[in-house]
Order: C-alpha cells, then sequence, then structure tokens
C-alpha cells in the first residue's frame, strides 16, 4: 500500500515546539522524492511550508522562515518537520507530500493547535 504516515502533531502553547515526522512505506522512497509540508488552516487553503528536494535547497513559506527547519533520514525513509517558537496562527492540519515526475503523494494530515 502506498502511503505516507505524519505523527507528532498536538495541542502546545504559543513560543514552545513540536516535531512532525512523516514515514514512507515501502513504496515510497522518500529519497527520490521532493518532500514537502503544507499546511490547512479552517476557512483557508491549503499552503506550502517547507520543500527539500534530495540535494537541492530548502524552501520555506516566509511566514516559517528562521523558525522551521525540513529535514530527512533517507535511511528511516522519513521527513521532519521541526517547529520552534510556534505562535497561533500556526494552528492548521499539517500534511507531508512527496512529489515524483509522474505522481504525487499525500498523507492523512496531523493536527498542530498552539494556545495564546
Amino acid at each position: 500500500q502506498v502511503q505516507l504516515v505524519e505523527s507528532g502533531g498536538g495541542l502546545v502553547q504559543a513560543g514552545g515546539s513540536l516535531r512532525l515526522s512523516c514515514v514512507g512505506s515501502r513504496s515510497i522512497v522518500v529519497g527520490n522524492a521532493i518532500m514537502g509540508w503544507y499546511r490547512q488552516a479552517p476557512g483557508k487553503q491549503r499552503e506550502l511550508v517547507a520543500t527539500m528536494p534530495n540535494g537541492g535547497s530548502k524552501n520555506y513559506a516566509d511566514s516559517v522562515k528562521g523558525r522551521f527547519t525540513i529535514s530527512r533520514d533517507n535511511a528511516k525513509n522519513t521527513v521532519y518537520l521541526q517547529m520552534n517558537s510556534l505562535k497561533p496562527e500556526d494552528t492548521a492540519v499539517y500534511y507531508c507530500n512527496a512529489k515524483f515526475v509522474l505522481e504525487d503523494y499525500w498523507g492523512q494530515g496531523t493536527q498542530v493547535t498552539v494556545s495564546s
């Protein structure tokens, strides 16, 4: 079964930190994909948070630069999103994405809620 599974979401106070993880099934080789994190807040469109090609430069939304870090561990087929200095406006469902030349996969999402 082809899937991405996110974990690590939860409730945190403003200023706190969370680390999200996204594990690919054996059919998804994280090391071959452009991996990314996106988020969708209630009533808003899904937006890019960070992307990371294998061996390429990382790309971040302006709203998270300096606070969030995307990384990957190809041996574990896993991509991470370290989120520091969280703000209430970071509250959203966070989705993992694996983008290949002809295929595009999404995880089921993990809820992040930041209280003020």
